[in-house]
Parts: C-alpha cells; sequence; structure tokens
C-alpha cells in the first residue's frame, strides 16, 4: 500500500484538464505547454495505475472514472483552500460556510442575507447547495440548513420553521382564469414535483376536498424547476411559506387561497458538535432563529 499522496501538482494539473475538458484547455488556463500538462497527467496515470483520458478526435477527455476523481479532488482543494483563507496569517474577514437545499437557500436565506450584511458588515456568508432528495451532511461546513436533524447526535440543531403550503401562480395566470374557489382549479394546469410528490394531495385532503382533480398536471424533477414553470405562468403549484415571502413581495407569485394550508416540513439549522462556534457563528444562528429579519442579534 502507499502511504504517500499522489504527485500533487499533476493532481492540480488533472482537476484543470478534467474540468475544462481538454488538455489544451488546461494549458491556457495554467500557462503551460500542452506537452507539460501531458506529461502530468501520465504521472498520475501510472501513480494510479489506469488511465484517466481517452481519445476522442483530436483531443483527449477524461473518461468517466477520471471525472468522478476530478469531483472530489475539485472539493478537496476547495476545501484546502477555504482553511487557508480561514486560518491564515492574513485572514482579517470572519467567513462562515452554510450549506442548504437549494429551494430554501434560494428563495429564504439569500434575499435575506443583505439584512445580516448590514447588521454583521465584517462577516462573509457562503452559501452551497443541496438538493432535497439527498439529505446527506457532506462537504465542509460550519452550519447546515435541512429538513431533519441526524440521529447520531454530532450536532447541536436548532428550529428555524415550519413550513405552510398552499397554493401558488403568477399575477397574470390569476387574471387570466379569475379564479375565484377551490372547485375551479379542476379546470386548472397542476404543475407537480418529482422530490414532493404528495403536495397536492395533502392540500386538497387539509382544505376538505379529497377528490378534487386536476384535467392536466405538468411534473418536474426539482422543485426550484416547477417554481420557475409557476412564475412563468404555466399552471398552478404547491409552495411553502415563509420560503416563498419574497417572491409574493417581488410580485412574481401570488396565492389565491392565502388561508387554505397545509403542513409542510419543518428546517433546522445544524451546527456540528466539534465546530468552533465564536461570537459571529452565535451570532448568525440568533439572527437565522429570529427569522432572518432586520432585528439586532443578541
Amino acid at each position: 500500500m502507499r502511504s504517500k499522496l499522489p504527485p500533487l501538482n499533476a493532481l492540480r494539473v488533472f482537476e484543470v484538464a478534467a474540468r475544462a475538458g481538454s488538455y489544451s484547455a488546461a494549458a491556457r488556463e495554467l500557462n503551460l505547454t500542452h506537452g507539460a500538462v501531458s506529461r502530468h497527467i501520465t504521472i498520475l496515470e501510472d501513480w494510479l495505475g489506469q488511465p484517466l483520458f481517452v481519445r476522442d478526435g483530436q483531443s483527449m477527455v477524461a473518461s468517466g472514472h477520471a471525472r468522478a476523481l476530478a469531483r472530489e479532488i475539485s472539493a478537496a482543494f476547495d476545501h484546502i483552500a477555504d482553511a487557508a483563507e480561514r486560518y491564515g496569517k492574513s485572514q482579517h474577514r470572519k467567513v462562515i460556510r452554510v450549506s442548504a437545499a437549494a429551494t430554501v437557500a434560494m428563495r429564504w436565506l439569500i434575499p435575506r442575507l443583505p439584512l445580516f450584511t448590514a447588521i454583521c458588515p465584517d462577516v462573509d456568508v457562503r452559501v452551497s447547495t443541496t438538493l432535497t432528495t439527498d439529505s446527506a451532511l457532506r462537504g465542509s461546513f460550519d452550519l447546515a440548513i435541512r429538513r431533519e436533524v441526524p440521529a447520531a447526535g454530532q450536532y447541536q440543531a436548532w428550529p428555524l420553521f415550519e413550513e405552510r403550503n398552499t397554493v401558488i401562480a403568477s399575477p397574470a395566470l390569476i387574471a387570466q382564469t379569475t379564479i375565484s374557489s377551490v372547485e375551479q382549479l379542476a379546470a386548472e394546469t397542476w404543475l407537480t414535483t418529482e422530490s414532493r410528490p404528495s403536495d397536492w394531495e395533502r392540500w386538497t385532503q387539509a382544505v376538505g376536498q379529497p377528490t378534487l382533480r386536476a384535467s392536466r398536471t405538468l411534473r418536474f424533477d426539482h422543485f426550484f424547476v416547477t417554481l420557475q414553470a409557476v412564475v412563468d405562468g404555466l399552471g398552478f403549484g404547491i409552495g411553502p411559506f415563509p420560503t416563498l415571502d419574497a417572491d409574493c413581495t417581488a410580485g412574481r407569485l401570488q396565492k389565491p387561497f392565502p388561508d387554505l394550508t397545509s403542513k409542510g416540513a419543518t428546517y433546522f439549522a445544524l451546527v456540528p458538535l466539534d465546530a468552533d462556534k465564536p461570537v459571529h457563528m452565535r451570532d448568525f444562528v440568533d439572527w437565522l432563529r429570529s427569522g432572518g429579519d432586520d432585528g439586532r442579534v443578541s
């Protein structure tokens, strides 16, 4: 067994070549010759004992195996760079790395971040996203926002908010259909999501219309795609609040039946028990728990 790392220069060249798509693109990005890139890839292939690139016409392209390896290496380099920035002597700004489900990150957290920046201007909040269908806690982060609390007891958890679901549509579609009763929804197109397959059924049950069905449905793979279809007026959807409050405030969405809701998911802030918890981190958690408003943190 080898007890040492692969050649780090070769790893760096390989990661760029796999990401850029060719030896030539990697050479331009790294300011190297095509031959130098090729030699570094050969060194790494010899160390690993298998090829990483295959010829496609005049170009060398990464195999599927190599692309998977490159993703792992890229994440490791990002982690190293982040650690160097956080702990380096020249670091002046405070950084909080947040991992959140994509829809909550895009629709709830990011629109509110300017409010936190106004309160704590010397703190950088860096957001990475994951899909709701992938509940695993991977990667490097200081705080995660998830629907579930892991059972292993490795995280300190605080509830942030419980979503309530209701019908959503674009203002133009509501004006066009002049919808005013739940029963009228049966004549409209319902937009659904593979990762949230029961949203409509739960809502119709909650509002006392369990047999109500749509004349037509369109299904998308992830909710943020469904949400864009709703904004574009393709049909009616089921949306969570307060997650989509900013969309309603901006006039992108409307709730034709705001008082008719069904229970949604509860989101939690998760902080690893072994993580550093400096003052700016505690301030951020307090701000999240307050609803991400413009109030002062304690």
